[in-house]
């Protein structure tokens, strides 16, 4: 027993060692975004607590650069990319997983092996692709957007991630639905994408951080500052020869609340099974 409570000790001090390391990067962001303009933010030995504590870098950074307008850029990109993730996702997964046909154990595996593959490899001919659509700063239904949101559509992991959600369903439910006349989409829609409402929280969450977060394509698709998301609004705050880093560690702050926002109101989702409550009475 005693090696036991020992045992689970040092585990806990374990986690709570790596959850100080995880967190210090944020907190210093927000240190610095607290200290005022007469203190150095570099001085050595660093102090973690402001000794001029302020506000105004927050209110500054604010009027320094159209926030709100890379706000709605940025809720725009990430809102679609995780609409069309869900439902693209989804609908691949859906006959890689109920239905049967030749070759779908080989399709399968050639979707799930483009995971090794990371995105700065293929980013120059998507690029291309994207250039030949005219789709760099374009406009239309969803102007300048569909270059940042299409290439992000969907992705292998959501594939796989409702592949093995869509596999713990039992079959004799989709049976039942069949002999009551339902049809196959209306059984990925009214029954499977239900019953698998935490890993569709899962992908969500997932994709909508990793689209909120992107900084790399859309610094190189987008060239007009009205079309730019918060990541690239945030990072013209640093200048060719200064840079203001009370201001760019405000705005990273801010920039960083819709993505807790995000996850605190798909928490219970995420923290539940992936298949709770899918055979109930």
């Amino acid at each position: 027993m005693m090696k036991k409570h020992l045992n689970g000790f040092f585990i806990h001090l374990f986690l709570i060692i790596m959850s100080f390391l995880s967190l210090f990067p944020f907190m210093w962001l927000i240190s610095t975004a607290l200290k005022g303009m007469d203190e150095n933010i570099f001085q050595y030995p660093p102090v973690f607590i402001p000794r001029d504590f302020t506000l105004k870098n927050f209110i500054n950074v604010w009027h320094q650069i159209p926030f709100l307008l890379y706000f709605l850029n940025s809720f725009i990109v990430a809102g679609f990319t995780v609409i069309l993730n869900l439902i693209f996702s989804s609908l691949a997964a859906y006959p890689l997983a109920r239905m049967e046909f030749k070759g779908k154990r080989i399709l399968f595996s050639l979707v799930l092996s483009t995971i090794m593959i990371p995105f700065q490899a293929i980013m120059l001919p998507v690029y291309l692709i994207v250039l030949k659509l005219h789709l760099v700063d374009s406009y239309g239904i969803a102007p300048g957007y569909l270059g940042l949101i299409l290439p992000f559509a969907v992705n292998a992991f959501g594939i796989f991630l409702m592949r093995q959600a869509f596999l713990t369903i039992p079959k004799e439910m989709e049976e039942a639905a069949f002999i009551d006349g339902c049809s196959v989409f209306n059984i990925w829609r009214k029954i499977l994408l239900p019953m698998t409402a935490p890993t569709l929280a899962v992908l969500a969450i997932f994709t909508f951080i990793g689209s909120w977060g992107e900084f790399l394509w859309p610094s190189i698709v987008l060239t007009k500052k009205t079309l730019y998301t918060l990541p690239v609004g945030v990072n013209d705050l640093q200048g060719l020869f200064s840079a203001n880093w009370r201001y760019i560690a405000a705005g990273s702050v801010i920039s960083v609340i819709p993505i807790i926002i995000f996850f605190v109101s798909l928490q219970k989702y995420f923290v539940s099974g992936s298949n709770e409550g899918a055979v109930k009475g």
